[in-house]
């Protein structure tokens, strides 16, 4: 290791204040010209502040009890789909600030902020769930429906998971081979017949002997993630645990 005359490091550390006084000052001229809005509430975002305002990231509508055996997620799945555990992290409501954000991550683009809060919901799970998981997996999307939008949400709040619990992703382990129909207003059963038969393994040998987390944007009945699951079932000693940014209680 190289030691630098304490000028020299003083100087260096001076200009590294400067240049970050510079970008303040001009984030701050942006924001006066082109001022940026908090998704959750609509109010005027500040220095620091990205996406969702310090008042929305406090009140995020966080599931405490996903953190538990048995929890409400976990039971929505008994007599389905075999898994070892399941979480969520935020509650899902209709015209409430959390469809606001899933909508942001899904539809208008904003894969980082997905990657953010997946980032959250991963440093509360470390630790406490998933602590011997091998791989994430995010549901994927048919290769479509992923070249009209451009990204896999699910991708991108599985990335932000792996950052905190310091797992890797794999995207190539299972793939999408239909492209359905949105499961938005169908009911349970229509659900369920929508999503049957649309996944399959692509990598088999690979992932025997491990515990692997699926992770999706949103949990509703459950079809979706139970579809992604069953083709697994008949590989060696495997683990699946499931995971979700948000679920509907």
């Amino acid at each position: 290791m190289i030691n630098l005359p304490a000028w020299k490091m003083r100087l260096s550390a001076y200009f590294q204040g400067f240049g970050r006084q510079i970008r303040e000052r001009r984030n701050d001229l942006l924001d006066l010209f082109y001022p940026r809005f908090c998704i959750g509430c609509g109010a005027t975002l500040i220095r620091d502040e990205s996406d969702l305002c310090l008042s929305c990231l406090v009140g995020l509508p966080m599931i405490t009890e996903s953190y538990r055996p048995e929890n409400f997620i976990e039971t929505r799945f008994y007599g389905r789909a075999k898994i070892e555990s399941a979480a969520s992290f935020l509650y899902y409501e209709k015209e409430t600030m959390s469809q606001k954000i899933l909508h942001e991550i899904k539809y208008h683009g904003n894969k980082e902020l997905g990657r953010r809060l997946g980032r959250m919901f991963g440093s509360r799970l470390k630790g406490v769930m998933f602590k011997d998981v091998d791989a994430l997996i995010p549901v994927p999307l048919h290769a479509n429906k992923l070249k009209t939008r451009g990204y896999n949400q699910s991708e991108w709040i599985a990335k932000g998971m792996a950052d905190s619990l310091e797992r890797p992703v794999w995207t190539d382990v299972i793939e999408r081979v239909v492209e359905n129909s949105t499961q938005t207003k169908k009911s349970a059963y229509e659900r369920w017949e929508n999503v049957k038969g649309i996944f399959q393994l692509t990598h088999q040998r690979e992932v025997e002997g491990t515990h692997l987390l699926i992770v999706d944007d949103v949990l509703t009945t459950g079809s979706t993630l139970e579809a992604c699951v069953l083709p697994f079932k008949e590989l060696k000693n495997i683990r699946i645990s499931v995971a979700t940014l948000a679920a509907v209680n």
